[in-house]
């Protein structure tokens, strides 16, 4: 947190949120599956993805070769106004786009297992790390997240889409852990497919959710018919990357008509939209902003906010902020009269809450008028206290008057509070407030404040002062599962080192046949080490012999394992491995084999069972091979 100073000025409600992952409890197989992915994307990417990416890898310092640490990331976010925080997995979706606002990239701590390396269910630090982080070093672009953040986490919810959230959430931990049973899986698909069609009308946050995963997630720039990539889910996806870019995947011409477009997290997306440019990004949040009750307010704006049934802030055009859970509200000649909240509120200005005008104050819940003073002929917030005094409204006296909708005042004034020249609040003794015959506020409640203006001018969720009002999101139900590891997998993830050491160091290339011979008979199905063994010997030209036995076992795999086909046969063309026999024959004797392979078992302490005849086999296979 200290490495940043655009963290030093979060609100403590986002504070909550963060995590700490110990870079340590990252796993050599963990790093193995970053270097994968990365350079598989790398190779891909150089001329599929938006120039601004690869500029960016170097700009935010993410390496290829290993997991990036948050402080480092840190570090050089900070010189382009930016920061990291890791969180775990799906955070509530107003609190995502409110770190956005902050220009905070959140990154969800876990990385995505070794069986979903080509596309991920749940938010992971490929994903966030190597997607979203290259792209904001481009200003344009970072500009286009923040301000889709401070809109964004403006957006009124519905309790349904927080619901839907839980089921998102729940089924991207469950389809992450390879302990989850298929019928675990399967309850979850048919919970979040219940709750999908149980929403309802759309709500804002619905609605922009849905621009944001076609832009932030899964954009497309440039020309239609030759657009480049800058989502990020795209840029950390090696399988749909590729598929995206196909003819299969139908390309639109991105605009506000997008919104409709629902996504299914869990599967590939049957289109994408393709914007121009970054300014384009803009243009068409900005179109969808002037549709929200944030700019609109109204009784539009009052109504989303009593339907959304939490916090939520009403502004009236005298600058006055009302934080708090909306209920009620009058009207008269289709316009508001007045509104109310219940439980604590808060009264705000410029987004901080007015001294004395706290949740203690307003316990119980505030109410007001909205609209003219009878008899008035100026905007209520341009009143002096000249006009005040016209109309029987004076300091220390009984004030009886109406509003233009009819409702009546009747109590002494005690104080008038004005900020930057408007005319916010009149606050009263003795008070009782009426309308049709109503009692809207009885003198034994204690001190009435009345708020200002003639109109609601915007309406939006969350309060104005999230510190002064003491918001806090509520926490998952369900954390991401921790993957505890048996004997035999922290035994594989040494071997991921070992493979490691040697790649780095460039020696230790006589420990690959024995590393080879253990893989062989203990992790059949072990794929990545393999491509890495291979890759190793093809870059060192080395061990010909067994680069050339790894390939035809990744060759059979291939057909054993349909799942891995496009994985493995991407690798060649990314490593663009010359072929096997034009390699320099690696000479070692029998001898030497089962020294190392002894040397070797020692310094692993497990023992197996190497045939020197197979190495000698091999030997003369190439020897054949060769001539």
């Amino acid at each position: 947190m200290q490495n940043n100073e655009v963290l030093n000025h979060l609100p403590r409600h986002l504070l909550k949120l963060i995590i700490d992952r110990p870079y340590n409890s990252y796993t050599w197989q963990d790093h193995a599956i970053w270097r994968f992915v990365m350079r598989q994307n790398i190779h891909f990417l150089k001329d599929m993805a938006h120039s601004s990416y690869l500029n960016g890898l170097k700009k935010t310092g993410i390496s290829i070769d290993r997991i990036p640490e948050i402080k480092s990331m840190n570090d050089i976010l900070s010189k382009i106004g930016w920061a990291a925080v890791t969180v775990d997995g799906f955070i509530p979706p107003a609190a995502f786009m409110e770190f956005q606002a902050h220009k905070v990239l959140v990154i969800a701590a876990d990385i995505r297992p070794i069986d979903q390396v080509e596309y991920t269910p749940a938010p992971d630090i490929i994903h966030e790390a190597a997607g979203h982080a290259p792209i904001i070093a481009d200003p344009e672009y970072a500009e286009y997240l923040r301000n889709f953040g401070e809109i964004g986490s403006k957006a009124f919810s519905s309790s349904s889409d927080y619901d839907l959230y839980e089921a998102i959430r729940y089924l991207s931990i469950l389809k992450a852990d390879p302990q989850s049973s298929k019928a675990q899986i399967a309850n979850a698909e048919l919970e979040l497919d219940l709750k999908e069609k149980n929403l309802g009308i759309p709500s804002e946050m619905a609605l922009i959710r849905n621009l944001h995963w076609w832009t932030v997630e899964y954009g497309l720039i440039g020309e239609l018919s030759n657009p480049k990539i800058y989502g990020a889910g795209l840029l950390s996806s090696i399988g749909e990357s590729a598929g995206a870019m196909s003819e299969r995947v139908t390309k639109l011409p991105y605009t506000i008509d997008a919104v409709y477009y629902n996504f299914d997290i869990t599967k590939p997306q049957p289109q994408l939209f393709v914007t121009p440019d970054f300014a384009h990004l803009n243009k068409v949040l900005d179109e969808f902003a002037s549709r929200m009750a944030l700019r609109k307010g109204g009784v539009e704006g009052i109504l989303k906010a009593i339907e959304s049934a939490s916090p939520a802030t009403c502004e009236y055009s005298s600058g006055l902020q009302v934080s708090g859970v909306f209920k009620e509200y009058l009207l008269h000649q289709n316009q508001p009269a007045y509104i109310k909240t219940i439980g604590p509120t808060t009264l705000n200005f410029n987004n901080k809450m007015l001294t004395n005008h706290g949740k203690s104050r307003h316990s119980d819940g505030f109410g007001s008028p909205i609209g003219r003073i009878k008899n008035t002929f100026k905007p209520p917030r341009l009143l002096e206290d000249a006009d005040l005094v016209e109309v029987g409204i004076e300091i220390q006296k009984r004030c009886e008057f109406e509003f233009e909708s009819g409702v009546h005042i009747n109590g002494v004034l005690n104080s008038i509070t004005r900020i930057e020249g408007n005319l916010v609040l009149l606050s009263f003794s003795d008070c009782k407030v009426s309308y049709d015959g109503k009692v809207l506020f009885n003198p034994s409640w204690g001190i009435y404040d009345m708020a200002i203006g003639e109109s609601i001018v915007s309406a939006y969720t969350g309060p104005a002062d999230p510190d002064g009002f003491g918001l806090e999101y509520p926490l998952p139900k369900e954390s991401t599962h921790k993957i505890i590891y048996d004997e035999n997998q922290k035994y594989l993830h040494n071997v991921y080192n070992t493979i490691r050491t040697i790649r780095e160091q460039k020696k230790g290339f006589e420990k690959l046949s024995a590393v080879w011979a253990t893989l062989q008979k203990a992790w059949p199905d072990e794929w990545l080490l393999r491509l890495e063994i291979v890759e190793i010997c093809v870059e060192n030209n080395v061990n010909a012999p067994l680069a050339s036995e790894a390939i035809s076992v990744l060759k059979r795999m291939k057909v054993s394992h349909p799942e891995l086909r496009s994985i493995i046969s991407r690798n060649y063309r990314s490593l663009n491995w010359p072929n096997i026999s034009n390699l320099r024959h690696y000479t070692m004797t029998a001898f030497e084999f089962i020294y190392n392979s002894l040397w070797y078992n020692i310094s692993i302490h497990r023992h197996y069972t190497i045939n020197a005849f197979g190495f000698i086999y091999n030997s003369l296979w190439y020897k054949i091979h060769q001539n």
